[in-house]
């Protein structure tokens, strides 16, 4: 099936990748999944692909030696994942799931609300034997996040984190106070947000076109959440990074019934406000 996108480079780039796995005996299915799937590549997008590999062949099938053939590496490592992640030489990225067909494709249907593939027969470039295409197919529906059951979990979560935070501050960490805010908060924050404003599509990279899919009262508040890491302006950047994750909490609490532990809340917005 031929699909283009906005990055003809990625285009030729899965072309090519199809024809290389019809032609390596050892590969019984591939399948994209990222930017490209979902029709939102463009110049700056990753090539991203499970490798299911016959299972007698995965010992010994060399990853980076089999994208060579796409382009020549600049890098080729397996990262902290367990991924190959590799650099071709345009500067364009790619990551590999080198995986064994037999477990590797009865994986693919549990994937369902993680992973959305809306043309599931344009995502797989490679499938011998039809499981592969079958599995991905159960994929082509976009299942949002429960809504009760999400909003309750990231509100507890936005509390304990941000607990820990008022803790690491009160010590006098400020890098990792600011660590703490911007890699752990921060995206549990956009995750609630979005569930309010129905807006889940990104939900796995959830600061991912924020600024297209969020109103722009949403986007001040997050900003109003980030800091460079010098103490005045995490403190600052802390203290309203609570009032903001209250907000959300409040306006999940009355859309969804839920319970806050509003002692607890009052409890840490002191521990922030003692450590001025």
């Amino acid at each position: 099936m031929s699909v283009h996108s906005a990055c003809p480079a990625l285009d030729d780039r899965i072309t090519r990748l199809r024809q290389l796995a019809h032609a390596d005996s050892r590969l019984e299915g591939v399948l994209l999944y990222g930017s490209w799937t979902l029709g939102e590549a463009d110049a700056h997008s990753d090539i991203e692909a499970y490798l299911y590999i016959q299972d007698d062949h995965l010992a010994d099938f060399d990853g980076p030696a089999f994208l060579e053939q796409l382009a020549p590496l600049e890098l080729a490592y397996t990262n902290m994942y367990g991924i190959l992640a590799v650099v071709f030489d345009d500067l364009m990225r790619g990551e590999f799931h080198l995986t064994a067909a037999g477990f590797g494709i009865d994986e693919v249907p549990t994937w369902q609300g993680m992973v959305h593939l809306p043309r599931p027969e344009a995502a797989v470039l490679l499938d011998r034997t039809g499981r592969l295409t079958r599995a991905a197919q159960q994929l082509a529906g976009f299942r949002p996040p429960e809504q009760t059951a999400t909003a309750r979990q990231l509100t507890d979560e936005l509390a304990n984190w941000t607990l820990m935070l008022a803790h690491v501050l009160a010590r006098g960490e400020i890098a990792r106070a600011h660590a703490l805010l911007h890699t752990v908060i921060a995206p549990q924050q956009l995750q609630l947000c979005r569930l309010l404003r129905d807006s889940t599509a990104h939900w796995l990279t959830p600061s991912r076109a924020v600024e297209q899919d969020l109103p722009a009262a949403d986007l001040d508040r997050y900003a109003s959440t980030t800091a460079v890491a010098r103490r005045h302006d995490v403190q600052t950047a802390a203290r309203n990074s609570w009032h903001w994750s209250r907000d959300l909490a409040t306006e999940a609490a009355d859309r969804w019934t839920l319970h806050l532990p509003h002692g607890l809340h009052e409890q840490i917005s002191s521990l922030l406000n003692d450590s001025r």
